[in-house]
């Protein structure tokens, strides 16, 4: 959604009436985020609206199609116009940036759940459900492919509910000791994608296998029991993730 550079649109001020409730949505979409709603959004803030329009436009020229009986003859050509069908595509997706100051905090695409930007889930890691992919599919999604189960199921990644992959090898009696407490780091680390099963439509972060910061947020395309079944198809086809047009966005 995001690949290209954004230019930000007009900057207008939210009524304290709709930030009060954007303030009350945020809490509802997120729960955890709620001891921490007036450390993002003070009481006494003012939050600024933008408006960003991100998608593409393409004019399409297709030449008339003429019966094989009827092709017209080369020389034909030099006098009259070849015939064409123009069909220009416009499809714009609106979405809403909410600011404070020069800092981005949540974005809605469309009809949408309003969305943290990923500085505001870097602040705050454990206060959304998140997910995981392993080492290969990093470089897919930083360049904005879409999101495939193998990411998830493969030995790299990790869903709620015990899903993803598991460990892989084994630990000789010799090596035993040396790699205890990373092995100890690693069921910590598993047990923090314990939790309920994700929802078709459920905004989710996605961490990556050996980095630290999530990399990614966005809109499950379906749930993850689902994706621990089949193992295959699209998880995630948009989303905001790093290095983007909102990651690089210059509000000044």
């Amino acid at each position: 959604m995001f690949k290209k550079d954004i230019a930000p649109g007009a900057k207008s001020k939210v009524k304290s009436s709709v930030q009060r409730a954007i303030r009350t949505k945020i809490t509802e979409t997120y729960p955890l985020l709620a001891p921490h709603i007036d450390e993002i959004i003070p009481k006494k803030s003012q939050l600024d609206l933008l408006k960003l329009f991100v998608g593409s436009s393409s004019s399409i020229i297709r030449p008339t199609k003429f019966p094989n009986t009827q092709l017209p003859k080369p020389s034909s050509l030099k006098s009259t116009k070849l015939r064409t069908e123009t069909d220009t595509k416009h499809k714009p997706d609106r979405v809403t940036l909410y600011a404070l100051d020069t800092a981005p905090l949540f974005f809605q695409h469309m009809d949408d759940p309003i969305t943290p930007h990923l500085r505001i889930v870097h602040q705050f890691p454990n206060a959304f459900p998140r997910i995981r992919i392993d080492r290969g599919a990093i470089r897919f999604v930083l360049s904005g492919a879409t999101l495939m189960a193998p990411g998830l199921t493969s030995a790299g990644g990790r869903l709620p509910g015990g899903g993803g992959g598991g460990k892989t090898g084994s630990t000789t009696a010799d090596d035993h000791e040396g790699t205890r407490g990373k092995e100890e780091r690693e069921d910590d680390d598993d047990r923090s994608y314990d939790g309920r099963e994700l929802e078709e439509g459920e905004v989710v972060v996605v961490e990556a296998e050996g980095k630290e910061e999530a990399c990614m947020i966005g809109q499950l395309r379906v749930g993850t029991r689902e994706i621990k079944e089949k193992k295959k198809g699209i998880v995630m086809d948009s989303g905001h993730y790093l290095g983007d047009g909102l990651w690089r966005i210059e509000l000044d």
